[in-house]
Order: C-alpha cells, then sequence, then structure tokens
C-alpha cells in the first residue's frame, strides 16, 4: 500500500483509478463523443442550446468542462466542493422550452442531469479502453463507482448514479427509446464537423479537426450512428484508430502535455509529490498486485 499523501488529495485522490485516467491524453477525443452522444437527448440538447451560446462559444464550453472535470479530480476538496456548487447554482437558474408542448422545464431535473452525466462518462471510459488504456473490467467498475461522486456534484443522488457496467448497459438500454435525432442534435452534429475557429487556426482545422471528429462520431454506439443517420467504419477499424492514436499522443511526455491550460495534474503533484503522478502503469501494477493475491489465496 503506497503512503498517503501529505496534502489534501481532493475527492478522489491519486489511489483511485479516477486520478490515473482522466490525466490521460484521449479524454479530448471522449469528451467530443460525449458532446454526440448528449445531443441525441432532446430535453438536454434544448437546454443547452435555449440558454448558452454554444454556436459562437462552444470551444469555450469544452474548456470550461475540462477545467470542471480537472478541478474536481485533481483540484483540493474545497475546489471541487465549489466547482460542483457553482454548476448547481447555475443549473438551478435555467429552465428551457419543449417546441412542441410549449412545456417550460428545468434543467436540473435528475432524468436531464443523470442523461449528461452518464453520456459523459460512458464516453470517457469507452474511449479510454479501446485505445488502449489498461483499465481491467474490476478498474473499470471501479471507476465508474468513484464517478458516482461527480454525480453528486453536479445535484444527483449518488445512490440513482449507475455505479458498474451493468448497471451502465441497463441504464441505456431504458433510456434508448427517448433518444432522438432532433433539429438541435442535427445542429450540434453540423457543428461539430465543421466548427467555426479564428481565422489564424483554419489551416490546423482543415488537417486535424476531420481525423479528431471522425475519431470520436465512430467512437460512438451503433444506436448512435443509426439515429444521425451517418454511416461509421466498422468497430473494430475504429478501434484500431484509438489504438494508434493513443500510442501517438501518449508518447508525447507527460510533463509536456500538462503544461497545458488549466495546468490542475501539475498543481496536483506539486501539491502532493512527485508520486502521486498519474500513470497507466500504476493501473497495470495495481492489476499486477490483485492478480497475484488471487493467485496465493487460490
Amino acid at each position: 500500500m503506497d503512503t498517503p499523501p501529505a496534502g489534501d488529495p481532493g475527492l478522489f485522490g491519486p489511489s483511485s483509478v479516477t486520478w490515473q485516467v482522466h490525466g490521460d491524453p484521449l479524454m479530448w477525443i471522449a469528451g467530443i463523443r460525449a458532446l454526440y452522444l448528449q445531443a441525441l437527448y432532446p430535453r438536454a440538447v434544448r437546454g443547452v442550446l435555449q440558454n448558452s451560446d454554444f454556436r459562437r462559444d462552444a470551444w469555450g464550453r469544452l474548456m470550461r468542462t475540462a477545467n470542471f472535470v480537472g478541478t474536481t479530480t485533481y483540484g483540493t476538496t474545497d475546489a471541487a466542493e465549489r466547482a460542483g456548487a457553482a454548476v448547481r447554482g447555475l443549473h438551478r437558474r435555467l429552465t428551457a422550452t419543449d417546441p412542441a408542448t410549449g412545456e417550460r422545464y428545468r434543467i436540473d431535473e435528475p432524468e436531464l442531469l443523470l442523461w449528461v452525466h452518464c453520456a459523459e462518462v460512458d464516453s470517457y471510459l469507452q474511449v479510454l479502453r479501446r485505445s488502449g488504456c489498461p483499465l481491467t473490467d474490476d478498474q473499470a467498475d471501479a471507476y465508474l463507482r468513484e464517478q458516482r461522486e461527480s454525480g453528486r456534484l453536479v445535484g444527483l443522488d449518488p445512490a440513482r448514479v449507475p455505479g458498474d457496467r451493468a448497471a451502465f448497459a441497463a441504464y441505456f438500454a431504458r433510456v434508448r427509446p427517448h433518444l432522438a435525432l432532433t433539429p438541435e442534435a442535427r445542429e450540434v452534429d453540423a457543428f461539430l464537423r465543421r466548427p467555426p475557429t479564428p481565422a489564424v487556426f483554419v489551416p490546423a482545422r482543415a488537417v486535424l479537426w476531420p481525423w479528431i471528429a471522425r475519431l470520436a462520431y465512430g467512437a460512438l454506439p451503433a444506436y448512435a450512428h443509426r439515429l444521425y443517420g451517418r454511416p461509421a467504419p466498422p468497430p473494430a477499424a475504429v478501434t484500431r484508430r484509438l489504438r494508434a492514436t493513443g500510442r501517438l499522443l501518449r508518447a508525447i511526455p507527460p510533463t509536456v502535455r500538462w503544461q497545458l491550460p488549466p495546468r490542475h495534474i501539475l498543481r496536483a503533484v506539486e501539491r502532493l509529490g512527485p508520486d502521486t503522478r498519474p500513470s497507466a502503469y500504476k493501473l497495470r501494477r495495481a492489476a499486477a498486485i490483485m492478480d497475484g493475491q488471487g493467485e496465493r489465496r487460490g
């Protein structure tokens, strides 16, 4: 057992699965997959488009989400709780309207929050595992249990949040009949395929973004591809591309990747010590230890 760090480890801490995987560079592709998936829930996508400047500030929204995940994963307990309180406070003030019925509903209704949470967490887990992040089935379930804490932060009752792979599968089976390709979802799809970009970045967008967007779209479940009505490569081909992308991005030294804003991981390591750096190696080591203990018991 590793010696606990002396500083405040935050809500999850360096021994958690969340701590190890949320520093992976494929989290960005997973985040785009989550946007595609979240947009298929009509009440959720209306809430976004009716209450935010998504069309002109989608990059800001993506960065705010990344900052929230970074703060709640690697920040102090107080910083994580304050981030959660800010999100809950914002959602309490917002409503949206169903254009077909005229119904006005709150953005913080539990079923809506639960969909956003599950689509996001599932995207992180699916993309990371398919891209080669060495998560065992037990570690995947542990990650989902840990993410109940993220659900609590945004206003969910943790007891109602799925906490393992079987519960997630059952949840998505229950929700699938309620998903649809609404005009708002089409708008998100069109945006993600060709997002507005400052002029100086247009050449880079032309080269890099189609590859990123296609990879994120390809990583969606088959039922999402059917709803969007656009074909995707076979799952095995998508997995190969995710693995190749994972090898490429993980070859960049972590200390270089972690310099990008908002630098949550570097601040956490400064607070808790160099032994707390997130690493896929720690997942492999933990799995090997558990396997060894199982063999000795056998």
